[in-house]
């Protein structure tokens, strides 16, 4: 049974249609993503799903005493943080006894302060709020519109994995892909008023769409086929000889991009250096404080010519000011080595640089008509349309974009000044997806040297060749293991286990850490022996079987050493997991 059900509905703000008769439902297992172009009306769909939004004919329907959870893409907050994750009226019943409150404090608000004001928080420390206040409490079904805007990426991870275990209907509008392929299970795309449905994450929904093309590739060919049939029967009549109409057929467009080649780092390391030099950027003994708190203590840092490199940590740990320090716009201790030739062009996370007066062309062609990408050259209108500006939208004034149009202006701009050294900070912001493939395929080909700040892996792992982090202890770490080392170490850092609050975070007192440690441990003995007697039970079920006098059944001996090893691999997790925790009381 479906939880809500639209019938028919459609929507339209002035003369854009943004829904039109669209009929759907969410069933209580469904996990669905929601994609498509800035502006198609995702998160129009998603108010009409949770109730904030009315369709202009048709119906929403909903099952009663539906428990709904609705996050907007504005955190809107006021009180304090307890106040708002657990709201004054929980006041009676503490929070701690709660095992889901428990968990989502401990891995949301770590290190955030309850008694803090929420209006006050920086922008990440509001999104983990406001998840942390949806999250605490046991619901049918979560809405979430960009869950990840401002998280850093192991809050992200640790949203993704939650979602995906937690037992409830989840819809997600996301432009983050690694998120869509680890929570979702079915994948709406919103295309020109309609919804498009294809069963698994971002990944399956991608291949869905290229047979989707291909077979209304083929069924358009089968149809010119018969065209040409009829066209060739009626051109041996008579009317055909007086009037000897000229006929071509063009060819099918390709509907189906071919995968773009792999960058060819050889090339692009060559012509990069041609144009660069040896000499970059270095930083060389380079130290950073920011009132009391130091950022970076004696970093010494080079940076090659067509390197590319992704730059990751927590929030507040200096990312940002790492690419104001190489750009020189943030004076440091230390020596900061800049090459020659270098041009370098910064996408900062503001923008005020662009003039809302201005139509979208003259922006970007007062820079430059023509730019040159990897060994071809495009027009500042053809580079326009390529990133999503028809040439009508060409003509639209700044001011009347929306604000991912604005960062795809503010990008093109860096692009057509041709710039040889890149510093990226949160390019995806406000971006969908169609637009950052267009973008990653514009990287590839550009030959220079590339520094990216973004929460963003699935970005981070296709234009960059290698990452580095800033771990809050004043060093740039450099990680072979690119992402998911970085969050081996977060998780390694926090020596109480993942949720589960901790007796250092300024916001859950010590002893509500040490009740929940001692459950934990409770939890953990249980489980260990219930799976030290299930080991027991195959042990023996195995030798029985080996010694059969009837004959050696090698096929239930393959199935029985196999769960023995799954009991035994997940023994040996929790007693891991139990020594952990247990050291943490001691």
């Amino acid at each position: 049974m479906n939880l809500v059900s639209l019938e028919r509905a459609a929507k339209a703000y002035a003369h854009q249609t943004l829904l039109a008769g669209v009929s759907l439902g969410v069933s209580d297992r469904d996990r669905i993503g929601i994609v498509g172009r800035n502006g198609a009306g995702k998160s129009t769909l998603l108010g009409m799903l949770a109730g904030v939004t009315e369709p202009d004919t048709g119906r929403v329907a909903r099952v009663s005493g539906l428990r709904v959870g609705f996050l907007p893409q504005a955190d809107r907050l006021t009180g304090t943080v307890e106040e708002v994750v657990f709201g004054v009226g929980r006041r009676d019943v503490p929070w701690e006894s709660d095992p889901l409150a428990r968990t989502v404090a401990g891995d949301l608000l770590r290190g955030i302060p309850l008694g803090a004001d929420a209006a006050r928080l920086s922008g990440g420390e509001r999104r983990r709020a406001a998840l942390a206040a949806l999250l605490a409490v046991e619901r049918d079904l979560l809405l979430l519109d960009e869950p990840t805007n401002h998280l850093d990426i192991d809050a992200i991870d640790w949203l993704g994995k939650h979602l995906r275990d937690r037992g409830c209907a989840v819809v997600v509008v996301s432009h983050d892909r690694w998120l869509l392929d680890t929570v979702c299970d079915r994948t709406w795309e919103l295309d020109r008023g309609q919804v498009h449905s294809a069963p698994g994450g971002y990944s399956a929904y991608v291949l869905a769409e290229a047979e989707r093309e291909r077979a209304e590739d083929v069924a358009e060919q089968r149809r010119r086929n018969l065209a040409r049939k009829e066209l060739a029967w009626l051109r041996r009549g008579p009317q055909a000889r007086g009037t000897k109409p000229k006929f071509r057929v063009q060819e099918a467009n390709a509907l189906i991009a071919a995968e773009p080649p792999a960058r060819d780092n050889v090339e692009l390391t060559r012509m990069a250096t041609a144009r660069l030099g040896k000499t970059v950027l270095e930083l060389e003994d380079v130290s950073l404080s920011i009132g009391d708190r130091s950022l970076f203590s004696h970093v010494t840092w080079q940076l090659g010519p067509g390197e590319r490199v992704g730059i990751v940590g927590v929030n507040g740990s200096g990312k940002t000011s790492l690419l104001r320090v190489l750009d020189g716009s943030l004076p440091v201790d230390g020596t900061v080595v800049r090459g020659k030739t270098v041009r370098l062009a910064h996408l900062s996370q503001e923008l005020a640089e662009l003039d809302p007066d201005q139509r979208v062309r003259e922006a970007v062609e007062e820079v430059r008509l023509r730019v040159g990408v990897g060994d071809r050259e495009i027009s500042a209108a053809q580079l326009l349309e390529r990133l999503g500006f028809s040439a009508e939208r060409q003509r639209t004034r700044i001011s009347d974009l929306s604000g991912g149009e604005r960062r795809r202006v503010q990008m093109l701009r860096l692009l057509m000044d041709e710039p040889n050294v890149l510093l990226l900070d949160e390019p995806t912001n406000d971006l969908d997806i169609e637009t950052l493939t267009e973008f990653e395929d514009l990287l590839d080909s550009w030959p220079g040297t590339l520094v990216v700040v973004s929460h963003d892996r699935y970005f981070l792992e296709r234009v960059t060749d290698h990452v580095v982090a800033l771990l809050g202890d004043g060093r740039l770490a450099f990680l072979g293991g690119g992402v998911d080392e970085y969050l081996e170490r977060i998780s390694a850092v926090r020596t109480v286990p993942a949720g589960k609050p901790s007796a250092a975070s300024p916001g859950i007192s010590s002893a509500a850490a040490e009740r929940t440690a001692r459950k934990e441990l409770q939890r953990l003995e249980r489980q260990l022996d219930r799976l030290t007697a299930r080991e027991a039970e195959l042990t023996a079920e195995l030798a029985a079987a080996a010694t059969n006098d009837i004959g050696t059944d090698y096929e239930k001996l393959t199935a029985l050493g196999a769960d023995l090893r799954t009991v035994q691999t997940e023994k040996a997790d929790l007693e891991e997991r139990w020594l952990t925790v247990a050291a943490g009381l001691e």
